[in-house]
């Protein structure tokens, strides 16, 4: 009899979890965009609006296997999917929940945009947080936190940049799209926005996220 016996081993639900929870936000993502697609106010507002979840949410599921990301980024995505859908479907100056909070708080424009922008810091900072810390030599890095939020503040200026070219291109036909309410700084307060949103999370995220990098294969 060999000295050493062979145990079975206890399997927990983890690996089972970890493998649906990505299944799970995929399809919440396509339920919403097909949803959003359904009679949107403005189709070409539309396709400006959910292209970032058509091109990103191909690029995750084709990645997948090589590059797997951890359950918190996968639920920010998910929830940003939802954020941008939902912004092309009524437009961001006519979300309804924003109107809501605009007629509550006495505000005097729509505020659905401000947090569109506020999400467009927050969740790309734990993308490119994970980006960095898995493909560079960043991790424990002092210099993470601040190229995490320059590169979200880059990727702001991009979008920015994206809604001025298609105002010059699409002329009157854009304004929904750059939905700026009359707001003649509103470029300037999209990119405070997602200063403050890269700021907050890695504040709150942190954590919390290096945990979840230090249980990923590899």
């Amino acid at each position: 009899m060999s000295l050493i016996e062979t145990t079975p081993v206890r399997t927990t639900g983890a690996p089972a979890r970890s493998r649906l929870l990505p299944r799970v936000c995929v399809l919440v993502v396509v339920a919403g965009l097909a949803l959003s697609a359904w009679a949107p106010y403005d189709r070409m507002t539309w396709l400006l609006e959910v292209v970032w979840v058509l091109v990103g949410l191909p690029l995750v599921v084709l990645a997948w296997r090589r590059f797997p990301l951890t359950g918190l980024l996968c639920l920010l995505l998910t929830a940003h999917a939802l954020v941008l859908v939902l912004g092309g479907h009524y437009t961001y100056a006519r979300v309804p929940l924003g109107e809501w909070v605009q007629s509550g708080l006495g505000l005097d424009r729509n505020p659905y945009d401000r947090f569109g922008h506020l999400m467009q810091g927050f969740v790309p900072c734990i993308l490119v947080r994970e980006l960095l810390t898995r493909t560079a030599p960043l991790r424990g890095s002092r210099w993470l936190a601040p190229l995490t939020v320059c590169a979200c503040l880059a990727f702001s200026a991009v979008f920015e940049m994206f809604e001025w070219a298609s105002a010059v291109i699409g002329g009157h036909a854009a304004d929904d799209f750059l939905a700026t309410q009359g707001d003649v700084w509103d470029t300037q307060w999209d990119m405070f926005c997602a200063l403050i949103g890269a700021v907050l999370a890695l504040l709150l995220l942190r954590k919390l996220h290096d945990r979840q990098l230090t249980r990923l294969p590899g």
